[in-house]
Formats: C-alpha cells, structure tokens, sequence
C-alpha cells in the first residue's frame, strides 16, 4: 500500500480516520474470531453496560518505520498482559493475549499506508479498547463485550524539542489504595480531567498526585509515572500498588540498568525527598519522557538543577537510547520490538 497523501511534518496529536479497524465480540461466554471492517462507528444500546457503569479498559501504543524501512511495534505482548489483568479486574472476559498481538499486526498492516515514513517524527498511534455492549440496568457486570482496535497517524508530541515543564502538586486525589488506579480503566482517567483542566486553567501543564492515604508519597500524574534522578546519577521511580505500570517506565529502567550501567531502585517516594532529585520526569508512550523543571506546591517551589531549557543529562540519555531502540539506531533486548512489515 502505498504512503497516504499526508503533511507528515505538521500532523497534530489527534485522531485522523484510517482504512480499517478490528472488531471483536463476545458473547455466549466466549469471543468470536474478529473482523477487520471499514465501518468506524459504533452502534450500542442505549443502556449498554459501558454507558451505564463505565465498564470500559483501554491500552495505547505505536507502530514506527525504523531506519531501514520496516514498520514495527514497540512490546506490544506488555500492552496485552495488561489489558487482560485490567478486564480481571473489571469482571470482563480476558481477550486472548496472543490474539491480542494478531490483532494490532493485522490492524496495523490493514492501514500501513498510515504509518508515517522514518525522520518525520510521527508515529501511528495504535488504541485497543474494550467495553460492555449488552443492556444492564442493575449494578452488575455486563454478559456481552466489545473488542475493538483502531490507529490514527499522530505527530511528535513535542513541536520543536521537548522543553521541561511545571507541574503541580494536586488537591485531589487519583486513585485510592485499593481501587483501580493500577489498572488502564476509563474511569481513572475521568476522574483526572476536572484536576487536570484546573491546572491549565491556573498555568500548569500536569498534576503530580500524592498517595490519598497519606498524601506524603509521590503516585503519579494523570496519564504518567515519575522517574527522578539523583544527584549521584540513581534513577528512581515511586512503587505503589495503585500507579499503573507503565511500559514505557518499565523498558526505561530495563535501559538504564542493563544498557546504560546505572544504578535503579523502584521504591516508595516521599515527597519531602523530591527536593533533593537533580532531575525529574513522566513516562508514557506519546512522549517517552516529559522533562519536569519546576513543581510547584502551594506557594512554594521545588527548582530541579537540570533547569527549564532543555532534558537534564540522564534522562536525555534515556530518552535517546528508548527512542533509539524504537526506531531501529539501537540495538535492544530481545523481544522488544515485534516487526509488521
């Protein structure tokens, strides 16, 4: 298929319509094979489950064009053993995690005139999503679920370099210790959204929230972990039963540990403690690394020494080594990339 005709360079970070998508049901206890369709809409009843008690899980990633041409995705298997514990979690039916991967590749090759080529700084950016399909009206799990894939090409999430940004320390909370903040559910990142548009409104790009216990140790923001470094050059993340795992935290811990020779602790984060970081910031799949220069708390602020111009050292190491590997100028562990085409 040839290249779609598409300003690479300017694309935004938004949805674009492609060709095809993947469409999965179950019903009857089990999930049928799936269809590619060109059909982008979704038709439900109008008390479906995930309208009613939003019993909806979503997973994220991208498909890339290497430097020698191939199109690949970066851990795609992570993606799908973590949609499968957070349809546990959700008492939904568990989509296979090998279908799962079938199901991203024959998606991306149905729209692989869609991925954007090497050096634009685009990606196609890959959403597996599942839901309850079926009526319920009492509080309880639905009987019949949606399985559904769809990309959209996106540009760098950063135009122009990634400068560091401020964050604040939030008023309210993400997630509870025992709730589901360990989980992609849709309803964590609703409960984000009023947090987050109050901090734009007040001139801050992110929340950094606080464990809801004791409000004493750092969670994560709305959409990403933290990842700190010290002043010796340890890289640090918060370990929480109710942050999400990251993949993007986890493979960059993997990177500066067994590729960069750095010493790595995940461990529990006091917020006292942040002050004394030389470096600070969030991990996810749109941006690999955000870089935090400045965290403001109530009237005071937490300046890291790696500034507001530019990464601190480490973590542009880290973010050009990930992005190295996913992009094919680096060699990395084995099984990190799956190749489509």
């Amino acid at each position: 298929m040839e290249k779609k005709n598409i300003d690479w360079a300017n694309l935004g970070f938004g949805y674009m319509e492609t060709d095809k998508r993947f469409v999965s049901n179950f019903k009857d206890g089990k999930w049928d094979d799936g269809v590619l369709t060109e059909d982008s809409k979704v038709v439900i009843s109008e008390c479906a489950g995930v309208l009613q008690y939003a019993q909806t899980i979503f997973e994220g990633l991208k498909a890339y064009t290497t430097e020698d041409g191939k199109i690949v995705c970066f851990r795609p298997d992570l993606n799908a053993s973590r949609l499968a514990d957070s349809a546990r979690r959700l008492e939904m039916p568990v989509f296979s995690e090998d279908r799962f991967v079938e199901a991203v590749v024959d998606t991306v090759k149905a729209n692989i005139g869609y991925v954007p080529p090497y050096g634009s700084g685009a990606t196609l950016y890959i959403r597996p999503y599942m839901f309850g399909s079926n009526p319920v009206i009492g509080v309880k799990p639905a009987d019949e679920y949606q399985f559904r894939i769809f990309c959209t090409p996106v540009g760098p999430y950063f135009k122009g370099g990634a400068k560091p940004i401020t964050i604040k320390v939030s008023d309210f909370d993400r997630a509870a210790p025992h709730g589901t903040g360990h989980i992609k559910a849709g309803l964590n990142y609703a409960m984000s959204l009023h947090a987050i548009v109050t901090a734009h409104q007040e001139g801050f790009d992110e929340n950094m929230y606080l464990d809801a216990a004791t409000r004493t140790k750092v969670e994560e923001t709305g959409g990403a972990n933290f990842l700190f470094v010290t002043k010796d050059g340890k890289v640090v993340t918060p370990k929480s039963n109710s942050i999400l795992p990251s993949i993007t935290r986890r493979s960059l811990m993997v990177v500066a540990k067994d590729i960069l020779g750095l010493e790595v602790e995940e461990r529990e984060v006091y917020f006292d403690e942040v002050k004394d970081f030389a470096e600070c910031g969030l991990c996810g799949t749109a941006a690999v690394i955000s870089p935090v220069g400045k965290i403001y708390d109530h009237g005071k602020e937490i300046c890291f020494p790696s500034g507001m111009e530019e990464m601190g050292p480490v973590t542009k190491k880290l973010y050009d080594t990930l992005t190295g590997i996913q992009m094919g100028r680096i060699e990395g562990p084995e099984g990190w990339i799956k190749v489509i085409q």
